[in-house]
């Protein structure tokens, strides 16, 4: 039972029924009271009317033996003196057991002859003068004999004194049989009915419940497939409708795409990796080879240029690993154009000279904040490229454009064809003019350029130069205090 109660199916029917059958009792309830309120209300209306009918015959002179009383199974009716002893009756009524207000009534009027007093309905009847019926009518409910058969009955007293002087008080009843007829009947049809609701309720909900989360059950069994056969192409069925489950089975296969993605792109970086791996250790193997066997052969330079070579592609592995991993950048903030003056002038072995051109910032400071070490990565990389492909001029410029800072780095080459304009950025892609081990790096420093870039909130792209070559365009936003009051104008 309990491993049932965790299906969300048992525990949604559960509480729907639950919450179904505590309605259903508070308005059978309701109802009930309302209904029982309602036929007593008539009772005490129909007892009313016969015992004032009464009263005031009595009120105006009628004999007790003249009294027009109706049969006393419909409406039993009592006149009863000061000492409660009954002078007149209906038909057959044979006795009254009157409750609540009226026998306390009754008890007080026997009680006042004994000397035993209360005050107030001693007052009260003696505002009555000879000929008067009171207002106010006490009601109450009991017990009447009539031929032998005793039965519930709702009463009403009303207070009257003859035109002798004599005060009496009239009791008439009216029978409870038909409120308790309706009620009994109400009640049953309550006590068959719910049950039978409840069971509908409970069976509708489980079913609707169980259609509902079909889909999810598919997707659930779906992604267990997956993680059993690690084939990430595979997807979740997606419902054609336009629910909570269809929009889950749509996240899902997003999920699934980006994580397939992921993954091909990790298979793809440990392949290309590998590759790009082997070829200098092979070389500089070889070398060692040789020179072992004929150290006369040995080439030093080369195994240098090697090993270089393959230290530089593990130390971008190594970054391309911290940078998927979620390495965030540090906080330092730097002047834009001053970083880029020190770190050009550190450059050393450059084929062409690199040509700054900050004059129209360096009256006002450019600031951003980043890791200056991974800023200057990137304009490492940036200018490494441009010095591979220029033919006589590599340029760096710096500007302010609204809340960005951007940084050029222009080359007069062959510049870089629109279709390659974004797959230059893509990891191990090399175009086909720089596949040479000479030329061409590993295909990583651009790609580690705009991973390090677009994590300090920014964008690298590419674009004709003025030059004729590539035009390589890095925008960061400005440090916080550095960025200019936005205009309440329109643009």
């Amino acid at each position: 039972m309990r491993r049932r109660m965790r299906s969300v199916r048992a525990r949604a029917t559960l509480a729907a029924t639950l919450v179904v059958a505590i309605a259903l009792v508070a308005a059978g309830a309701a109802v009930l009271l309302a209904l029982r309120a309602s036929l007593i209300g008539q009772a005490d209306a129909e007892a009313d009317s016969v015992a004032r009918n009464a009263a005031s015959a009595l009120s105006h002179g009628l004999a007790y033996n003249d009294l027009d009383l109706p049969d006393g199974d419909e409406n039993p009716v009592e006149v009863l003196d000061r000492k409660g002893k009954a002078v007149a009756s209906g038909e057959d009524v044979e006795g009254m057991s009157v409750a609540a207000k009226a026998s306390e009534r009754l008890n007080s009027v026997a009680n006042d002859d004994a000397g035993d007093t209360d005050e107030g309905l001693a007052d009260e009847e003696d505002a009555l003068e000879a000929g008067d019926m009171a207002d106010e009518t006490w009601y109450g409910e009991g017990t009447a004999t009539v031929e032998g058969v005793t039965a519930d009955y709702r009463f009403a007293g009303v207070d009257v004194v003859t035109k002798g002087g004599v005060p009496l008080t009239v009791y008439a009843g009216a029978p409870l049989s038909a409120e308790q007829d309706a009620v009994s009947t109400a009640l049953t049809a309550m006590l068959i009915g719910l049950p039978l609701l409840l069971v509908t309720v409970s069976g509708v909900t489980y079913v609707v419940t169980r259609r509902a989360l079909r889909p999810v059950e598919g997707i659930r069994a779906e992604m267990a497939a997956i993680t059993a056969s690690e084939d990430l192409s595979r997807r979740v069925p997606e419902a054609s409708t336009h629910d909570e489950v269809a929009r889950l089975a749509r996240t899902t296969n997003e999920t699934l795409a980006a994580l397939e993605s992921s993954v091909e792109r990790q298979r793809a970086f440990v392949a290309d990796a590998s590759h790009e791996l082997r070829s200098p250790i092979a070389s500089l193997r070889t070398q060692l080879e040789v020179g072992a066997a004929h150290p006369e052969l040995l080439d030093v330079d080369g195994a240098v240029e090697d090993t270089v070579r393959l230290q530089r592609l593990a130390a971008d592995l190594l970054l391309l690993a911290r940078l998927d991993a979620g390495e965030r950048s540090a906080d330092a903030r730097l002047d834009l154009a001053a970083f880029v003056h020190e770190e050009t002038g550190q450059r050393v072995g450059d084929r062409v000279a690199v040509r700054v051109d900050t004059e129209s910032v360096d009256a006002e400071s450019v600031q951003v904040t980043g890791s200056r070490g991974q800023l200057a990565r990137v304009l490492g990389n940036l200018l490494d490229n441009a010095q591979r492909h220029t033919r006589t001029s590599v340029a760096v410029t710096v500007r302010r454009s609204g809340e960005w800072a951007v940084l050029g780095v222009a080359d007069d080459g062959a510049g870089v064809p629109a279709a390659e304009r974004e797959r230059v950025f893509e990891r191990f892609v090399r175009l086909d003019e720089a596949r040479t081990r000479d030329d061409g790096g590993a295909g990583l420093g651009l790609a580690i350029a705009r991973d390090v870039v677009v994590r300090h909130g920014g964008s690298l792209t590419v674009q004709d130069a003025p030059t004729g070559g590539a035009l390589f365009e890095l925008r960061l936003p400005l440090a916080k205090s550095d960025r200019p009051a936005q205009s309440t104008q329109p643009v």
